[in-house]
């Protein structure tokens, strides 16, 4: 049944406005997402929301009454508010006219296969929330089995990474791990972790061919890998640089390695 809420009082509204808080979010398991077609998207990837949001005028477009639909049908919170509500969820402006809830999907290390997929993200120390949900994006587009958060990572599940991902946040598995795991489930599979370092002697594109997954490893945007991330890693690479700048953006390098790992293959399983 699709219920209608007006009132900023209202005990659902509260509970979903704390969401923006870390805290909130790590206690109930929750998060927010935006727009229609992030919820078409975790729809494709068969993820449901705990509760629907939308605006009236939301409801005019026949995408989105289907959507409602659907929802309603199956047992989803369907709630008709205001874009004042919702602008207060999203703490935006011009906030999107269709905001869902999901419950936070994590996994352990062990739970993955890393035979599953040739590639595989893993991010150390990693503090911006826009590069993590950019990667997430990256990591989906070249087909990465997922990303694993290594150390004290920014939360996956902020309102400004699941913006940046795109959607994506639906469709790549997210894992946290020591880096001991790290290590053990790489050589487990016969894997290769590869990491960035200015320190490193080759090249990027140069790497030896590898008949197991490979993890690309990547560090902290100010930092850089650590030297015990560096040490276990078996291949340590340079991304060649030419001009002034002595760095690329975490998210740029991490999108210059995978794709420079699939092109070496071929780029199989790419959509015409």
């Amino acid at each position: 049944m699709i219920k209608q809420i007006t009132s900023a009082a209202n005990p659902l509204i509260k509970q979903i406005r704390a969401l923006e808080r870390k805290r909130t979010r790590s206690e109930t398991g929750l998060f927010v997402a935006e727009g229609a077609r992030l919820v078409l998207e975790a729809e494709a990837a068969a993820v449901q929301p705990e509760t629907l949001l939308f605006t009236a005028e939301a409801r005019q477009r026949q995408a989105v009454t289907a959507l409602v639909e659907r929802f309603d049908r199956s047992g989803v919170q369907c709630i008709e508010t205001s874009e004042r509500l919702l602008s207060q969820i999203t703490r935006r402006e011009n906030t999107q006219n269709v905001v869902a809830v999901y419950r936070q999907r994590r996994q352990s290390l062990r739970a993955l296969d890393a035979t599953s997929h040739r590639l595989w993200v893993a991010l150390e120390e990693v503090r911006d929330p826009g590069n993590l949900g950019t990667i997430l994006r990256t990591a989906d587009s070249v087909g990465a089995g997922g990303v694993i958060l290594l150390g004290r990572c920014c939360d996956p599940f902020s309102f400004e990474c699941v913006r940046a991902s795109m959607g994506s946040i639906f469709a790549v598995a997210l894992a946290e791990a020591e880096l001991s795991e790290l290590q053990t489930w790489s050589q487990a599979a016969g894997g290769a972790i590869i990491g960035t370092s200015l320190r490193a002697r080759g090249r990027h594109d140069a790497l030896p061919s590898q008949s197991g997954p490979r993890i690309v490893m990547m560090g902290n945007e100010q930092a850089g890998l650590s030297a015990e991330a560096e040490a276990a890693c078996d291949h340590l690479v340079r991304i060649p640089m030419r001009g002034q700048a002595d760095s690329l953006n975490l998210a740029v390098a991490t999108a210059v390695m995978l794709y420079s790992l699939w092109g070496a293959e071929g780029y199989p399983g790419a959509r015409p």
